[in-house]
């Protein structure tokens, strides 16, 4: 029942085995072939994240504003405009560095509370890599591709059961 369980888990609608491509957010695995409506859901991801953006900006704005009606003065005004400026241009490259490699898994992401006040870059990042492919496709497909060049070469060079294989005599 195990080898059942083993040899129908790789396996694909067309027979096909191998392994499988890792789904991504809002996608699934239409990303490997552009299919089920993939056009339509990168530009919903990219206007969404657009608007979610405009939206927390929005609300930076109101924010910002309460300060100006406390009367905190021009300093802390400014160093709360600089602060959410530096603070989402950092999160927009770290979005964007990520959609290109995998973190390093060597603990917690460092930058996780400054990334949070600059959230409004990591929706900018989102939408405009909207616009060029699935926010990270890139990456997924060249881990794909490499494992599916694995799978091929190990399964190419397999000449049958090596169990089976009977000994050559001298």
């Amino acid at each position: 029942m195990s080898d059942e369980k083993d040899s129908s888990q790789n396996e694909r609608p067309g027979g096909d085995t191998g392994p499988r491509p890792e789904p991504l957010r809002f996608f699934g695995t239409t990303w490997v072939d552009h299919s089920g409506g993939y056009g339509p859901r990168r530009a919903g991801v990219a206007v969404g994240a657009l608007a979610a953006a405009v939206a927390g900006f929005l609300v930076l704005l109101l924010g910002y504003q309460g300060l100006t009606i406390a009367d905190v003065g021009g300093f802390v005004n400014g160093l709360v405009i600089v602060m959410f400026a530096v603070c989402s241009a950092i999160a927009f490259r770290k979005t964007w560095e990520g959609f290109g490699r995998r973190p390093s898994g060597t603990g917690p992401d460092q930058l996780y509370s400054l990334k949070a006040i600059g959230f409004v870059g990591i929706f900018l990042a989102y939408s405009v890599r909207a616009l060029i492919e699935a926010p990270g496709e890139k990456l997924h497909r060249e881990e794909y591709e490499a494992a599916r060049a694995r799978w091929e070469r190990r399964r190419g060079t397999r000449s049958g059961n090596p169990a089976a294989r009977r000994r050559k005599r001298r």
